[in-house]
């Protein structure tokens, strides 16, 4: 009897040990993806480009409604796969996706995608079509804008499904520099096999 529970006891440990084990395996990127993104991705957040362009679009949207976001989102979802997409084409050709993708592929493959978003959660600037235009409903933003200035959410390890390499989703509030006011929030892919 005493065996049986000895041997339960270490079969237990073992568990909690694994799952231990696999959880800081799951968390070992956190820390390099937040001192890539210090070094690399802060320095270009308070450029004009894109201050200037999520302020010009919050000003824009100071009145919008839920039901005016809703279709806006669908209507990009409608697009994003369709042959003929102006909504799309318009933000992918604006002064922020260009300094975006810009940004993209002077990373060396280590950023995946890069997209910028509003006080509303919906995109501003990206380097690359999303599948979808607001963000508001998601982690991405509701753990960086909504938390306010100095915000930093790095979601999990996934595989991309077009290059099977391993990245994680990086995103984080963008203020203001001339007042420190939150008014939207960058999500960077990072290519964790570059990293």
């Amino acid at each position: 009897m005493l065996n049986m529970k000895l041997a339960t006891s270490i079969a237990a440990a073992g568990l909690y040990c694994f799952t231990a084990g696999v959880a800081l395996a799951e968390e070992a990127h956190v820390a390099p993806i937040k001192e890539y993104v210090a070094a690399n991705i802060d320095p270009w957040l308070s450029d004009a480009t894109v201050v200037d362009a999520i302020k010009a679009q919050n000003a824009a949207n100071a009145s919008i409604t839920q039901a005016d976001i809703d279709k806006l989102d669908q209507d990009w979802r409608a697009q994003a796969t369709a042959g003929s997409k102006p909504m799309v084409d318009a933000v992918l050709g604006n002064a922020l996706s260009k300094f975006l993708s810009e940004k993209k592929a002077a990373s060396g493959d280590m950023i995946t995608e890069v997209f910028v978003t509003d006080a509303h959660g919906l995109n501003v600037g990206q380097s690359d079509v999303t599948s979808d235009y607001w963000q508001g409903d998601e982690a991405k933003w509701q753990k960086t804008f909504a938390m306010g200035p100095g915000a930093v959410f790095v979601d999990e390890v996934e595989t991309d499904e077009s290059t099977q390499a391993l990245q994680s989703q990086v995103s984080e509030t963008i203020v203001d520099p001339a007042t420190g006011e939150a008014i939207g929030a960058i999500t960077i892919g990072i290519n964790l096999e570059n990293l």
